[in-house]
């Protein structure tokens, strides 16, 4: 059995400069599972998510020089992987119409503890259900760290709109929590 030698973070990125073929390999294999999850975020399946995952590393290789070691490397991966699959939803699929904030409505209450009780896969399968403008704005904005104002440019909107989506897409979440937790809303008005 053949065993594959150790190198640390930073000889595989030196060597995956000098285009190793087998360093690309091993970085790929270190990342690829932590990184397909951030791409099933933005994915309508794990099919998709696999192409998004597969065209942000072909990327993160293309982009090896650009990688200063400021910070953490994984997070300058996550990052590529964000805006590569970003790039492939556009390119794949229809953007819904984003909206502004002043269209928006209110936002209605949840029990807290619902959202608690939920299993990470079950609230994961809501936010994917999103639709593709909500669930964007949504995993940039609560699961990626983001500002408004990145998100704009990132997506090409307004602070408003982005602002608007992520209002809307914790609205869809907390009415499917809700009905999980078999209760309805009511608005006060």
């Amino acid at each position: 059995m053949f065993l594959e030698p150790k190198y640390t973070i930073h000889q595989l990125i030196d060597r995956c400069r000098a285009g190793e073929r087998k360093a690309q390999e091993l970085l790929y294999k270190q990342f690829a599972s932590k990184m397909l999850g951030v791409c099933m975020r933005y994915a309508t399946d794990r099919m998709e998510a696999e192409d998004m995952l597969q065209n942000g590393f072909i990327r993160v290789f293309q982009k090896m020089d650009d990688y200063r070691g400021e910070g953490s490397f994984e997070g300058w991966v996550r990052r590529i992987m964000v805006h590569s699959s970003i790039e492939y939803y556009r390119k794949h699929h229809k953007m819904m119409q984003l909206i502004d904030i002043e269209e928006a409505g209110h936002e209605p209450s949840v029990n807290p503890l619902a959202a608690a009780n939920l299993d990470a896969k079950v609230l994961m399968g809501m936010i994917q259900q999103l639709a593709p403008g909500y669930r964007i704005v949504f995993n940039l904005y609560a699961l990626e760290g983001y500002s408004h104002k990145e998100i704009a440019e990132i997506v090409g909107i307004t602070e408003g709109a982005s602002k608007s989506q992520l209002s809307r897409a914790r609205t869809i979440l907390k009415e499917q929590i809700a009905k999980m937790e078999g209760k309805s809303y009511g608005y006060a008005g």
